[in-house]
């Protein structure tokens, strides 16, 4: 079978390539986790650091007061890991919240 010079595989400008229409779907990447860190002091009372790990980060009795005993007697714990702006919100809740109540506790993030 013998192709007619006006047919419909030529592509635009009388070409011979055939056009493939592709559609890449970009995969999102994942956002960089970042752990929220408590520190000790010398002053937050053990009772008050409880509260605030329930509250924030919504951890049960149980959970809430071994990261405190951890954070007591090691000098740094995790809170928790999230997107970089969730992290963020976290600490300055936690720091608002603390001074607030006159307490003196410090919260950060790193890099996970």
């Amino acid at each position: 079978m013998r192709c007619a010079e006006g047919d419909d595989t030529r592509g635009p400008g009388g070409d011979d390539q055939i056009g493939i229409a592709t559609k890449t779907r970009a995969k999102p990447k994942k956002p960089s986790q970042f752990k929220v860190l408590m520190l000790n002091d010398d002053y937050t009372p053990m009772e008050f650091v409880v509260m605030v790990l329930k509250r924030f980060f919504h951890m049960d009795l149980e959970q809430a007061t071994r990261v405190m005993l951890h954070v007591h007697q090691r000098g740094v714990g995790v809170c928790g890991v999230y997107p970089y702006e969730i992290a963020e919100t976290k600490v300055n809740q936690v720091m608002d919240f603390a001074r607030q109540n006159q307490h003196p506790l410090q919260c950060t993030l790193e890099k996970a």
